[in-house]
């Protein structure tokens, strides 16, 4: 990398020893959240934290608090306190374009966050969000196989709503071909805010009225925006779908108001990308990066990627994530008696 070469040429020119070497080389990793509103991120966080502390990595951040523009600011600033690798959680995956430029521009590595960067300079980390669309998709139609969908997808302007989108239809096209379910609606979640996902669904339910037997939602909050819609015309109960395996999102699981939460545990995603970007920063090619493939994005952009497996929970395997200590059982269970395992 173009910083650290230069670094290492002004140690050997003014003779420093080792140790003051040592402590000059120290990484630096930048974290740029596009908001930090969902559950989930905290999660990311602390494992990237720890995992960088565990290599004795510097961890800084900001937060663009939903804003594009405050995240190309945010970033400047982070390259300015010297990051010698970002991590970027794109609010816009356009919009974030110039700062991945500025970054390529001054040598430090970029890790697309579990959102694309249609750059081929930003290595994407992320799950297989087609495949979290596929696996909504199918609990939701095994637990609903006929009757009127609704779609409530993710941000126009997040790449992985598409993605979602795209494994829900395949999974759904069967169905729709044989007239066994009918998409009555579909609407697009600004910034997937859930009280966005909620007026949408009211808005939908108004418009046919209240005649919904199914929700494919996106992540878990559009789910709970949707089951708040749903509750307040008396509909609680009939399938939903999320992702991210959110706490609330377990609960309204044990309880029986949503159906899915397809888990892509965060603690392994934060992990693997403090040590990508440790691993580029120290001068390790994106092709190198253990798992990487070469893929290309619906926009035709062929850039390297690393892929992370879901797992589609529901009331059947609640257990899992108890087990995996994700959520302990007392808030799992909160309010639920008689439920699935292991709220029984």
């Amino acid at each position: 990398m173009q910083r650290r070469t230069l670094l290492a040429a002004a140690l050997a020119a003014t003779s420093l020893t080792p140790a003051a070497a040592l402590a000059q080389d120290d990484l630096t990793i930048g974290v740029s959240w596009s908001n930090f509103q969902e559950e989930r991120w905290k999660t990311d966080e602390a494992a990237i934290k720890a995992a960088l502390e565990e290599a004795g990595a510097t961890y800084i951040s900001a937060d663009a608090q939903s804003s594009s523009s405050k995240q190309l600011s945010d970033i400047e600033s982070l390259i300015s306190q010297g990051a010698d690798a970002l991590i970027i959680l794109a609010q816009d995956s356009q919009a974030i374009i110039p700062a991945v430029e500025q970054a390529a521009n001054e040598g430090i590595p970029v890790v697309g966050y579990d959102r694309l960067i249609e750059d081929d300079r930003a290595f994407y980390l992320t799950f297989d969000n087609i495949e979290v669309g596929r696996m909504q998709a199918r609990a939701v139609l095994e637990a609903q196989p006929t009757g009127n969908y609704v779609m409530i997808k993710g941000s126009p302007t997040d790449p992985n709503a598409d993605f979602l989108r795209g494994g829900q239809q395949e999974v759904l096209q069967e169905a729709i071909d044989a007239g066994d379910i009918t998409i009555v609606d579909e609407a697009y979640t600004d910034q997937w805010l859930p009280a966005n996902a909620q007026r949408n669904m009211e808005q939908i339910l108004t418009a046919n009225d209240n005649q919904v037997d199914a929700v494919v939602a996106s992540n878990d909050g559009t789910a709970g925006g949707a089951v708040a819609a749903l509750q307040a015309q008396g509909l609680a109960g009939i399938p939903v779908s999320g992702q991210d395996a959110d706490g609330a999102a377990l609960n309204r699981i044990a309880q029986g108001t949503q159906t899915v939460s397809v888990w892509k545990d965060s603690r392994e995603l934060g992990k693997a990308a403090a040590e990508i970007a440790i691993a580029m920063a120290d001068g390790t090619e994106m092709s190198a990066i253990e798992g990487a493939e070469e893929w290309t994005s619906p926009a035709g952009t062929t850039l390297w990627a690393k892929f992370l497996e879901p797992v589609p929970v529901t009331a059947d395997n609640l257990n899992v994530v108890v087990d995996a200590g994700w959520i302990s059982k007392e808030e799992l269970c909160q309010g639920v008696s008689g439920g699935p395992a292991p709220c029984e």
